[in-house]
């Protein structure tokens, strides 16, 4: 699940204090503070996007074979300005 990021609405309008939040990505927008009550509004933040994913079982989630059970391609750079497939669907070399 994501991590979202809100802050308290201050009366002038301004932004207050940032918190983090769980939320599932169908969940909505909270609108109050969890704990206090007070107005919030959810703030954009840069994605967090882990380089070594691992699933439930600790093993790697971003293999290959993974990948493209899932629907994936991947491409990986093999020279200037060209990338080869190395899993999914999908021209097997992409050039620039």
């Amino acid at each position: 699940m994501p991590i979202y990021v809100y802050e308290e609405i201050l009366p002038d309008g301004s932004g207050g204090e940032p918190f983090e939040v769980i939320q599932p990505m169908s969940a909505a927008a909270l609108t109050t503070h969890p704990d206090t009550g007070k107005p919030v509004r959810r703030v954009l933040s840069a994605p967090n996007a882990p380089r070594a994913w691992t699933d439930a079982h600790g093993k790697a989630a971003m293999t290959d074979k993974n990948l493209a059970s899932k629907g994936f391609t991947k491409y990986v750079k093999s020279g200037d300005g060209s990338y080869e497939k190395t899993a999914g669907d999908g021209p097997k070399q992409i050039k620039r």
